[in-house]
């Protein structure tokens, strides 16, 4: 197999969306096509990919604008959480798997961010595409305690079940740098180095400072 991966700007607020597919099997996924669908389509075309799934990490309108014409476009299913809105015709759970030609794509079911949020997981290649929980340097807004304390718990989650070489591909172009590993969130991120639930809690009480202290966008 020869991996196909790329990370695509796509508008918005500095989102970013990704062609991830198998140039051997011809087969691949849009993730997140939002705001500039006909570049994600064009990209699967031009190397002679055919396109199987589209997916949304989550349902928030930034990541599913592209939606109807990506799938018009591909004709190729919507793949998302049992729970999103979007009527997805292939819903998955925590802990399933899709296979793309080699590709095996494992989903974690993440809320916090968002209920329906999913993140996206290939261990062949040890590619994490973290849609809007994790960024380089920080993690998603939440806007209550409540989904904070979900949100913490779907961190852990990841890190638990994320080798620390696994490469980290966001959302959105919020960090320093566009793209991140684990090992480096873990040693660096403040909001994973928060020894428990109630040191989270405290700091993303004070997210708009921290934000600010920190140099964040």
């Amino acid at each position: 197999m020869r991996l196909i991966f790329e990370q695509i700007r796509s508008g918005g607020d500095r989102n970013f969306g990704y062609f991830l597919a198998d140039r051997e099997a011809r087969a691949g996924v849009l993730i997140d096509p939002s705001y500039a669908p006909e570049i994600f389509v064009q990209r699967a075309e031009d190397q002679g990919i055919t396109v199987t799934h589209v997916i949304n990490t989550h349902s928030h309108p930034d990541h599913v604008n592209g939606n109807e014409v990506a799938l018009s476009r591909t004709r190729a299913p919507l793949v998302a959480h049992s729970s999103a809105p979007t009527s997805p015709s292939v819903t998955v759970e925590d802990g399933d798997e899709l296979k793309v030609g080699s590709l095996r794509l494992r989903f974690l079911h993440v809320p916090g961010h968002c209920h329906d949020h999913i993140v996206i997981f290939e261990p062949n290649y040890k590619l994490l595409i973290t849609g809007d929980l994790l960024f380089v340097g920080k993690v998603g807004g939440t806007r209550s305690e409540e989904d904070a304390r979900t949100e913490w718990n779907s961190l852990q989650h990841v890190v638990q079940a994320i080798p620390r070489d696994a490469t980290v591909w966001p959302g959105h172009d919020y960090g320093i740098r566009p793209s991140t590993t684990m090992a480096l969130e873990l040693e660096t991120n403040p909001f994973l180095l928060c020894a428990d639930l109630a040191a989270f809690l405290r700091l993303k009480a004070d997210w708009v400072q921290v934000k600010t202290a920190l140099g964040l966008k």
